[in-house]
């Protein structure tokens, strides 16, 4: 069954072609820019990689040009659009109406809409997709796949804010979580790799240039470090992580800044790149700590930190931990991170193989030491295959 995913953003749209049930993937691609000067990038295999620039006004033209891109004499892989079986959605906010993935229709759409206050740079660009899709292949169904499912199975001691009880059920002030394929995956995974233990408590840090934790008891999530927005829990790329709420009074009457301009201080200005003053990319902060730049040093000690308390509050939450997992850019690729994470955690049995530590092998990998009571695998995150095995799961249902 072949699966088209789409992840549609606010001036982008990201794509994979794959068929759900070998897990292959048929091509992939990104497309930027989109309403300015869009350009694709298209890529079928590893020695087969082509760009086109053109003009994409709307997320209409560029979905057109996947298809047509998908479908096209030079490029195709696929004969017609009609080989496309179904479409796989990735929605960043399902808020408390939908706790798993569903088949869309007019009413799942209301619903997602409702939501756009709690996603404004997302869920439109989300909905759109959906729109455009079935506008373009009205016979083809369309699933939603959400980023906030998967922590639905949080109690409310740990999603709650401990603020007027009547704001959570008026205004629907609570922590949800996003990256929820993610955690899913790899979580998924560790239990395979366990042996698939029937009781199982892993902790998984999704690391790049946005960042969230997970502790997982039993393949569900029970907690997670970011909250009502992707802007709560640990520091990264460009977002503050957690601060003291009253930071955003003492900015704004400092700055002379309002509610939009603090939003985008702490989303976009803040972070690795506040931090280090330098880039919000960490590999250019290590670089430059490697030459002696003393902020870019602070900044990688903070980071690391943060991780580390989120990771032994989590333990104690789960009452143990038998895997520790990194995924996502910074978590499969540092070994630098890895190791300043795990660094002083030998008291809850987490120990760290250094040399085992510094591999890099592109697949599922245990980095911990023989005598460590709680494994710690790298294992490289697969969204694109969650959204495409739940596709396939409700289309094949129906």
């Amino acid at each position: 069954m072949l699966v088209l995913v789409l992840n549609a953003g606010s001036s982008s749209l990201k794509y994979q072609l794959i068929n759900a049930t070998t897990a292959d993937v048929v091509a992939t691609g990104l497309v930027e820019r989109i309403g300015i000067d869009g350009i694709l990038k298209h890529e079928v295999s590893k020695n087969k990689k082509l760009t086109f620039e053109i003009d994409m006004p709307t997320h209409k033209e560029a979905i057109e040009l996947v298809l047509k891109t998908l479908t096209d004499s030079e490029t195709k892989v696929i004969n017609s659009i009609d080989a496309i079986d179904a479409i796989g959605h990735r929605v960043v906010h399902g808020g408390e109406f939908f706790n798993s993935s569903t088949i869309v229709d007019e009413c799942v759409i209301k619903k997602i809409e409702k939501l756009i206050p709690l996603a404004p740079l997302h869920n439109p660009a989300n909905i759109l997709g959906m729109k455009i899709c079935h506008q373009l292949m009205p016979e083809t169904p369309n699933v939603a796949v959400f980023d906030t499912a998967f922590h639905q199975t949080m109690p409310e001691e740990n999603f709650l804010y401990a603020v007027p009880h009547e704001d959570y059920t008026e205004h629907h002030l609570r922590k949800y979580g996003f990256h929820g394929t993610s955690h899913y995956y790899v979580s998924q995974e560790a239990i395979r790799l366990l042996g698939k233990k029937k009781s199982s408590k892993i902790i998984v840090c999704h690391l790049g240039n946005g960042s969230s934790i997970c502790a997982v008891k039993d393949g569900k999530s029970i907690s997670t470090s970011m909250g009502l927005t992707p802007l709560e829990g640990l520091v990264m790329g460009t977002r503050s992580g957690d601060i003291d709420a009253g930071v955003i009074p003492y900015l704004m009457e400092k700055k002379n800044m309002d509610g939009h301009q603090i939003i985008d201080y702490l989303n976009k200005k803040s972070g690795i790149l506040g931090l280090s003053g330098i880039s919000s990319d960490l590999r250019e902060i290590i670089k430059a700590s490697e030459e002696g730049d003393q902020r870019a040093s602070v900044t990688i000690e903070l980071i690391c930190n943060r991780i580390k308390k989120y990771l032994c509050a989590y333990a104690g939450l789960l009452g143990g931990v038998d895997a520790v997992c990194f995924t996502a850019g910074i978590g499969e690729n540092s070994d630098l991170i890895r190791e300043k994470v795990c660094n002083g955690l030998d008291f809850m049995g987490i120990e760290l193989d250094k040399n085992k530590n510094k591999i890099r092998a592109g697949e599922n990998t245990e980095i911990n030491k023989s005598t460590s009571k709680t494994k710690i695998y790298v294992i490289p995150t697969n969204e694109e295959f969650v959204i495409a095995q739940d596709t396939y799961k409700l289309v094949k249902g129906n």
